[in-house]
């Protein structure tokens, strides 16, 4: 029977035998059910279990012949079982096979990435705990805005981590259909208790309606999520290459004992599993745009989607898993640095406190144009001068008589820009 493989083994899935063997699995089902309905000895079935056995080498050996897999596969069975095997795939045709046979793949290689990502999952969230009170300052386009905690910026993986988790489960559901109606959808051969029989042995839904092939949308959709799940680790890969630039280094990824980041400069520290990750979600990208060209078929079927899906399912699948792996081993023993991020907090002698000091002026009487006016010109001369930012509103007279040096310094406290950060952790329940 189908073997169940564990989290180590996603190219098991995908191998040649893995595939055979679920394939005479879905037959054998089949004709237990057919056996069931009085159609098939039920002696017939039993020698079939007994006798039944493929050899890849063999039925690569046929095909070259008929240059048809599926009765390839079904000519070596029957070399092995003898005048019994006329019973297996009695009123079926390839497809009912092949897509069966496919979408216990495919919910195999879910439920692997699925553990895998939730175990990515775990990695972050300590890691959230841990510098949940570790102040960083905050970009956007790329430019110091206000602090943030980097515990806080994992956080927010972290809760998009949760959601991909909770796709990919939506996703193998989506995908884990049987399709037994025959060569048009019809059931003209054979019996819809049949399709139900199987579906219910593999864990799966009988599809209901279909042609000769279930209906191209289930797996474009499981594709599409596997590319919005690689998108969110090429958007934390692409953090960690931003942190570990030199004028940055406020986090990297770890550098293994014996590893060289460059063949001509020794001192090199070269984020290469981040990069990685980034560039295998390219391609599941466009796996998934492959997928989606996939939905539209001539009639009740053509194979235009055949080939495609025997480069995408795997590739994809092993692709991802590979970049939740690649995730795993930068996360399990990432390197931070708390005191970089504080010195670079600094760089702008304060600057980041511009809005708290907009919004008391506001809160002294100016208007919000007035108030903008004036911390804008005091902070673009900061910017050209590199004067600290406080120093330069105390000597603006125009600030001072609003809000005096004592006060201003009560408005410069980091601490409060950070004060509802536990509010976040709260509501992600992500606690110790």
């Amino acid at each position: 029977m189908i073997k169940r493989y564990s989290p180590a083994e996603m190219s098991g899935v995908w191998s040649e035998e893995n595939k055979f063997r679920i394939w005479l699995d879905v037959e054998i089902a089949a004709m237990e059910a057919q056996a069931n309905l009085g159609r098939v000895p039920k002696e017939a079935v039993e020698e079939v279990k007994r006798k039944a056995k493929f050899e890849v080498a063999r039925i690569d050996e046929i095909e070259r012949t008929v240059k048809h897999d599926v009765i390839a596969f079904l000519t070596n069975v029957s070399e092995n079982v003898g005048p019994s095997a006329r019973f297996v795939h009695l009123g079926m045709t390839s497809s009912d096979v092949l897509d069966t046979a496919s979408a216990i793949q495919l919910k195999q290689a879910g439920e692997i990435i699925e553990k895998h990502l939730s175990e990515l999952r775990g990695m972050v969230g300590k890691l959230s705990l841990k510098y949940k009170d570790a102040p960083m300052i905050g970009r956007t386009h790329g430019i110091h805005a206000e602090p943030v905690t980097f515990g806080l910026k994992m956080a927010v993986w972290y809760d998009e981590l949760g959601r991909d988790v909770e796709r990919i489960r939506n996703a193998n559901e989506e995908v884990a259909v049987a399709k037994i109606s025959g060569a048009v959808g019809t059931y003209s051969h054979i019996s819809p208790e049949v399709e139900k029989y199987v579906a219910g042995k593999f864990g799966l839904r009988p599809s209901i309606a279909s042609t000769q092939v279930i209906q191209r949308d289930r797996h474009a959709q499981f594709m599409t999520i596997l590319a919005v799940v690689a998108g969110t680790l090429e958007k934390m890969a692409l953090e960690v290459r931003h942190l570990q630039r030199t004028e940055v280094l406020e986090a990297e990824e770890p550098f293994t004992r014996g590893q060289k980041g460059s063949s001509a400069m020794p001192h090199k520290r070269n984020p290469v599993n981040a990069e990685r990750i980034c560039g295998i979600a390219r391609l599941i990208r466009s796996y998934a745009m492959s997928a989606l060209e996939n939905q539209a078929l001539w009639h009740e079927r053509d194979i235009s989607h055949s080939s495609v899906e025997r480069v995408i399912f795997p590739d994809a699948t092993l692709g991802l898993d590979f970049m939740i792996l690649e995730s795993q081993k930068i996360f399990k023993d990432f390197v931070v640095y708390p005191e970089k991020m504080q010195r670079n907090l600094q760089i702008t002698h304060g600057l980041f406190f511009s809005e708290d000091v907009l919004l008391k002026l506001i809160e002294k009487g100016l208007t919000r144009e007035q108030a903008y006016a004036l911390v804008q010109r005091n902070a673009m001369h900061c910017w050209e001068t590199g004067e600290d930012f406080l120093t330069a509103l105390s000597s603006d007279s125009e600030v001072s008589e609003k809000i005096p040096r004592n006060e201003l310094e009560k408005v410069f406290d980091l601490k409060s820009l950070l004060g509802n950060v536990d509010y976040v952790y709260k509501s992600l329940g992500l606690t110790e």
